[in-house]
């Protein structure tokens, strides 16, 4: 089976923990017998590629091809418009996509599918790619393509609805976001739940005072990690620390938000017991999930939020706030907290509650276990070959 996946959600040199998750589930496809996946990952066109430009001039820095873990992954370039050009981004992909594709069949070979992730704009392209090449595809829905643009861009709803009636199956990595697709004019029966796994062999429990040794932990701690953006609430977590005297935070990610996170974080006297630890490398991270007492996770909105599953399989429990995909991740009282009200004083007394009974390490790894890669990848295959045993694509809407 010869899978062609296509996203703008991928990592790569310059960005190498973007999307990590997409390639976590392609490798773990990549891996059974018979299956070979080719990875598209296109990349916005820039002229020029000094630092001096920003993330515009690291989207220059990125090779044209790179190999990660085995998967050979190319990065054509699309032109991207900011600002005004949200509704032309699909088209505009596609059309990069187009010419890429073709002269990869012709120097590779055909491909029997194409697999695409986030539905906006890269599976509205994808679906106009899949129909020009007489190709079945898929979509998979990841959380910002359902939970914000539809809202935010009527238009960009419609594009995706359209694009789902088309497709021969999406894919939601959460009831959660199955239920927005259908919401939005998706047919329920070509809509398939198909959530993240988690690479047990990576994250697993580390030695907890070699953990809190090499991390330069004591005490009671709490660790946030994801992009500094709004949305990821970091801010409150921080803020909820001025209801918990006695604990501190290290904060793991960078973005645009940092800056003011630090200020935040010295206005309310809390600099000495708030750490910004930067990008932590993924083969870092189970280090780090083992050193702390619990994560919080504050966003406003996600998918699936891979972090939990992290932290869980190392034995952390978690505190989430309970919108989409987290009710469907914790579960049970070893996998940690949810909190209804998205407030520092909601996540401070959760915290406060866990860190005074929290449960065994070893039951919330065990928990993690149920949440491997292999239902997953066998879902998949599943679905991939009953398009190819079909003799017609899903007729268009």
């Amino acid at each position: 089976m010869k899978i062609l996946s296509i996203t703008t959600l991928y990592p790569n040199a310059e960005r190498p923990t973007f999307g990590v998750f997409v390639e976590n589930r392609l490798r773990k496809l990549a891996e059974r017998p018979g299956v070979e996946v080719r990875v598209v990952a296109p990349v916005p066109w820039f002229p020029l590629r000094q630092e001096v430009f920003g993330r515009y001039g690291s989207h220059a820095r990125i090779p044209a091809t790179e190999r990660r873990h085995g998967l050979r992954v190319s990065h054509p370039r699309y032109v991207q418009l900011p600002r005004i050009g949200t509704h032309l981004s699909p088209f505009l992909l596609y059309l990069s996509l187009l010419g890429h594709v073709r002269e990869l069949v012709a120097r590779e070979g055909d491909v029997d599918l194409i697999d695409a992730h986030v539905y906006y704009p890269d599976g509205v392209a994808a679906a106009l790619l899949a129909r020009t090449l007489e190709k079945p595809v898929t979509v998979t829905a990841r959380g910002t393509d359902l939970n914000l643009y539809p809202q935010r861009y009527p238009l960009v709803g419609r594009m995706i609805a359209k694009a789902a009636r088309q497709v021969d199956a999406s894919i939601s990595v959460c009831a959660a976001l199955k239920e927005a697709l259908v919401e939005l004019g998706a047919d329920p029966a070509y809509v398939h739940v198909m959530r993240n796994g988690v690479d047990l062999r990576l994250f697993h429990p580390v030695e907890r005072a070699a953990a809190r040794g090499r991390w330069q932990v004591s005490g009671r701690t709490l660790l946030s990690v994801g992009h500094l953006i709004e949305r990821k609430g970091h801010d409150l977590v921080i803020r909820a620390l001025e209801h918990l005297p006695d604990v501190d935070l290290i904060v793991a990610g960078d973005g645009p938000e940092r800056g003011r996170l630090q200020r935040l974080a010295a206005k309310l006297g809390l600099a000495g017991r708030v750490r910004f630890a930067g990008v932590v490398e993924h083969e870092n991270l189970p280090g780090l999930y083992s050193a702390v007492d619990a994560l919080v996770l504050a966003s406003s909105r996600e998918g699936w939020p891979n972090v939990l599953l992290e932290a869980l399989a190392c034995g952390t429990p978690v505190i989430a706030t309970k919108n989409w995909g987290t009710p469907e991740i914790v579960t049970a009282p070893e996998a940690g907290l949810l909190v209804d009200e998205r407030t520092p004083e909601a996540l401070a007394a959760a915290a406060e509650r866990l860190l005074q009974a929290p449960p065994h390490r070893a039951m919330t790894r065990r928990f993690a276990e149920a949440f491997s890669w292999d239902a997953t990848t066998d879902a998949q295959l599943a679905l991939f070959s009953s398009f190819l045993a079909k003799d017609e694509l899903r007729p268009a809407a």
